[in-house]
């Protein structure tokens, strides 16, 4: 077996450049030393709402600080991400993560003091001084907390009492990650494999039904035995939200969870409503797997099953990649195609995966650095999608920076998907575009439909669960784990259709779903996907005016909120055509694969 390499044997043209960043460590702890100084200056600023200059000279103070705070965040934790196991980057995250928290802790009288003066006050300095002028957004975002604001007392309560909130994820966490074993399964081959929660999804894709069997019989079976545990630590972290929000005087948990983005709650609902009304794609799209797997019945257990497997779509070289990626996203026009090429020139990206390296990929950066990406890049076609992926947060990021100040520089959560799922589906048109092999495109076909099946359906399923179980607990109802799993049981139910035969198991499928105890988090995969797929039905078909109000969209940052930032991209989310337009894309993608598959 090939042994991983370490992170001094890879070629340094492989590795991102965080000298762009800070040239050598000297010079990043020369600015640790100053950033703890300047921290400490944020205690002489209780006066700061005095006159419009004084607010001005804290805006200023506060942001020269927070700057250089992030620039030494970024340059510690990309260091470390790239080596976890090196010593030295895990004392520079831990230095600069104190730092940040000191300097949190001595601000924490900061919000309180605009919370209790009169927005009118904030007005008048305005007037008196127009550079406050370019922060009217950023003040309106604040004062829409003022109601649900608190006394600095109880604010500081609440703030010691956040550990003992977070108790119940973070017990959840540690049984889910740390003491929960399945035991072991017997491969087709006779051998045994110990089953874990990271290799459960290679099982329950295997070409043996036999694994795939033995694989979800497993993994329910496990979460079956903790189910009064698993049950205790969901309904207690529903509990805190809930008094949480009543406390901030919130009509629901969920109001109060959506209420950052300012999204109405309408949105959530118009999302569940238009799946609903839209449920005959999904069974169709099961009725296909049940034909091409050549099942007489399609279980849960088979549904994750590949329809087609192609093994030489795993051998690119990453200049392929790049090429492919370049080629597939020429579309979004000149400017994008020279700015994304910056990514391989100057050496934003970490391509290949070394001893004590962080798994997975993402994409990292602010207003002073690049907008890194980090890969563990292996030579799939995965491995492609997940490159023009993460370009797609890195571009936005990019564009962000560069059209606006600061303060408006980040884009918020809602949105963050919608950027790097436009290059994932314009790669998928690409391909099958230009790819004449018919097991290759029905390979690409396959992918789509079960991006949409994961995210569009699946993901809105949880968000109805998640919605319904808040709803029940907070009409008075005690939540046993009969009562979340019977009504989960029954989601799946609706969800499969007539084409599925919904295991009974499946019912413990919720405990498994981490994203439950983010609080109405789930739901934005699947408007994040039906964004993209709205934006880029119009860039394909060349409607007017569609490609450059995307690219308008990604040079807005944090300046609106995220629906009207939408609808500079000429998505109206409020709608259920931008849903519909999704499940039309996915209806589309069946019938294309049900005519080649024939072929």
């Amino acid at each position: 077996m090939e042994k991983q390499k370490l992170r001094s044997e890879l070629d340094d043209n492989y590795k991102w450049d965080l000298s762009l960043i800070y040239k050598s460590e000297e010079d990043f702890n020369n600015d640790l030393k100053i950033a703890a100084e300047e921290i400490k200056k944020v205690v002489d600023f209780k006066d700061l709402l005095s006159s419009s200059s004084r607010l001005l000279e804290y805006i200023e103070y506060d942001e020269k600080t927070e700057r250089l705070l992030y620039k030494l965040y970024y340059y510690a934790h990309l260091n470390h991400d790239s080596d976890t196991t090196n010593t030295k980057y895990q004392q520079m995250v831990r230095k600069v993560g104190d730092l940040l928290n000191e300097y949190s802790e001595l601000g924490s009288y900061i919000r309180p003091l605009f919370m209790q003066t009169d927005y009118s006050v904030i007005e008048k300095y305005m007037e008196e001084n127009p550079k406050l002028k370019d922060y009217e957004f950023s003040f309106q975002k604040m004062y829409r907390y003022q109601e649900h604001t608190l006394t600095e007392k109880e604010e500081k309560i609440l703030s010691t009492l956040s550990n003992t909130i977070s108790n119940p994820s973070d017990t959840y966490e540690a049984l889910t990650d740390s003491d929960m074993e399945y035991g072991e399964i017997t491969l087709e081959d006779g051998s045994k494999l110990e089953m874990t929660d990271s290799n459960f999804r290679n099982l329950i894709e295997s070409s043996s039904r036999e694994e795939r069997i033995q694989a979800f019989n497993m993994m329910y079976d496990t979460y079956a035995k903790f189910k009064n545990t698993i049950t205790k630590t969901y309904t207690g972290d529903m509990d805190a939200a809930i008094a949480i929000a009543k406390l901030r005087n919130f009509t629901s948990a969920r109001t109060a969870a959506l209420y950052g983005d300012n999204v109405d709650t309408s949105i959530y609902d118009n999302l569940i409503d238009t799946v609903n009304n839209n449920l005959d794609v999904i069974y169709k799209y099961f009725s296909l797997k049940k034909e091409v797997l050549e099942l007489d019945e399609l279980h849960l257990y088979d549904i994750y099953a590949k329809l087609i497997d192609v093994k030489d779509m795993s051998n690119y070289t990453f200049d392929q990649a790049k090429e492919i990626v370049i080629n597939a996203l020429s579309i979004l026009g000149e400017d994008y195609i020279t700015n994304l090429k910056k990514a391989f020139d100057e050496k934003w990206i970490d391509i290949y995966n070394n001893k004590g390296k962080r798994s997975g990929a993402y994409s990292s950066g602010f207003y002073d650095t690049k907008p890194y990406l980090l890969l563990n890049y292996e030579g799939s076609l995965n491995d492609i999608s997940t490159l023009a992926h993460e370009l797609g947060h890195s571009m936005h990021t990019y564009y962000s920076c560069k059209n606006q100040p600061y303060q408006y520089s980040s884009y918020n959560i809602f949105v963050a998907e919608v950027a790097s799922t436009v290059n994932e589906l314009l790669l998928s048109k690409y391909l099958l575009k230009t790819t004449e092999d018919k097991n290759k495109k029905l390979y690409i076909l396959n992918r789509l439909m079960e991006l949409f099946r994961g995210t569009i359906f699946r993901q809105t399923m949880f968000a109805e669960f998640e919605r319904d179980m808040y709803k029940l607990r907070e009409d008075k109802n005690v939540l046993t784990n009969d009562i979340l799993c019977n009504h989960y049981l029954e989601l799946n139910k609706k969800a499969f259709g007539p084409n599925v035969v919904v295991d009974d198991k499946i019912k413990y499928e919720w405990m498994r779903i981490p994203h439950f105890y983010y609080g109405f988090y789930v739901y934005k995969y699947a408007t994040g996907l039906s964004c993209a797929c709205y934006i880029v039905n119009g860039i394909i078909n060349n409607k007017e005016g569609a490609l450059e109000s995307y690219l308008k969209f990604l040079t807005t940052g944090g300046s609106m909120y995220p629906v009207d930032e939408l609808k500079v991209a000429g998505v109206d989310i409020t709608k259920p055509e931008v849903v519909e337009s999704a499940i039309k894309m996915f209806d589309d993608t069946i019938d294309e694969f049900k005519q080649l598959i024939k072929k």
